[in-house]
């Protein structure tokens, strides 16, 4: 049992068993005090936090000060597109028709025969074996036998659709923009805008020795590069592991575009939950790659925001309602600074995506709800970390 999964269940054990001993005191014995344990569980999560949120203000607004994307150099007939699938040719379709004309190389990669119009399908056969599984296998058979003489491969997942294409930045690596469209559920919806709120520290990404993570949605390749550090490894997070493993053998250059993929939001809460589970335990997993710095880095943000709901849920009302917790005012502030960040985070994710969205600014006060909806499946990630690959439901919308 990884230290992540130890630290979260004592947390939460610790806080039962608090809340039990304060209301019914002569049922529930404690060695020690059910106040001062309430406050230690607290004012420990609420530190964690604390801290987590300023390592992302060092790196958004410090280490990312003045970031701009690079001018794009590279043109459509620079790249190729392979767009990842297992079998869903209408959703599949609905993404190759939305590609500008300039990206005229498409190819398919599919686990079975699909028809999709305007591009070429390759099916990955069932007898290719490889360390990867899922996803990775399929995108391992694709650099092997899919033709390319082009000098990059941009991946996109099947529900990616893009309207325009300026071009790519000249880096090994380049991270397309992510916009998430709504689809079925609103909570789960609003928890990507959230996200996106959150996920502007990637403008860091470039000057840092090892980019954090890399999601899906749009990512190109050099084709060299792609070639020396391979798909062919056991991972739930192909991307971010490819990104670190590219970056323990190179200088990697890693850029960001301004170029936007409009991929589909998880439709339910538990399809959101099922997606976060997934990203957070393939991290867990990844992480051994990393220098130790950045694997602590990762590790511990990991698990500040699993523990992030005790803040949202208990902390915050606490403080808000006026219950003191051992030094009432400092764990006051130190609430109200976390709940200024939830609204900040949710109102960056709306100015995010521009006047389109804007109307959604009126719902920052679901802001802790939209915290917790994005939170729970890092819980389940740690408390739970899924064997296998599972793809996120597509409504084809």
């Amino acid at each position: 049992m990884n230290l992540e999964r130890i630290g979260l269940i004592a947390t939460v054990a610790s806080l039962l068993a608090a809340a039990g001993a304060l209301a019914f005191p002569a049922v529930v014995g404690l060695p020690v005090g059910a106040r001062s344990l309430l406050a230690a569980t607290l004012w420990g999560t609420t530190i964690l936090f604390t801290g987590t949120t300023l390592v992302w203000v060092v790196l958004t607004y410090v280490v990312g000060a003045g970031y701009e994307e690079p001018e794009p150099v590279r043109g459509g007939d620079d790249v190729q597109v392979r767009i990842m699938t297992i079998d869903a040719a209408e959703v599949v379709r609905r993404t190759v028709e939305s590609l500008p004309d300039d990206l005229d190389d498409v190819r398919v990669i599919a686990e079975t025969d699909i028809d999709v119009p305007g591009a070429t399908v390759h099916v990955v056969p069932d007898e290719f074996d490889a360390a990867a599984v899922r996803k990775g296998r399929a995108l391992e058979w694709a650099r092997r036998h899919v033709d390319c003489e082009r000098e990059f491969v941009l991946y996109l997942d099947e529900d990616s659709h893009m309207t325009e294409f300026d071009g790519l930045p000249d880096a090994d690596v380049v991270q397309l923009r992510e916009e998430p469209r709504r689809t079925g559920s609103v909570l789960s919806y609003l928890a990507d805008v959230y996200r996106m709120g959150v996920q502007i520290e990637q403008r860091a990404f470039a000057r840092l020795s090892v980019p954090l993570f890399a999601w899906g949605g749009g990512i190109a390749v050099r084709r060299e590069v792609e070639d020396a550090v391979t798909w062919n490894r056991e991972t739930l997070v192909e991307d971010t592991a490819f990104v670190w493993k590219a970056a323990e053998r190179f200088d990697l250059d890693f850029e960001l575009a301004d170029v936007a993929v409009r991929n589909e939001a998880p439709p339910s809460l538990y399809e959101i939950t099922q997606q976060r589970r997934r990203w957070t335990a393939g991290n867990l997993r990844a992480a051994k790659m990393l220098p130790a710095r950045y694997r602590l880095l990762t590790r511990v943000r990991n698990y500040a925001w699993a523990l992030s709901p005790v803040v949202t849920l208990v902390a915050i009302p606490l403080s808000v309602l006026g219950v003191s917790v051992l030094f009432g005012g400092l764990f006051l502030a130190a609430s109200l600074t976390l709940a200024a960040f939830t609204a900040f985070w949710f109102l960056r994710g709306v100015a995010y995506y521009g006047r389109e969205t804007a109307g959604w600014a009126l719902a920052v006060p679901l802001a802790p709800v939209v915290t917790v909806v994005h939170s729970l499946g890092t819980v389940a990630g740690v408390l739970d970390p899924p064997e296998e690959f599972r793809v996120t439901e597509k409504t084809g919308k």
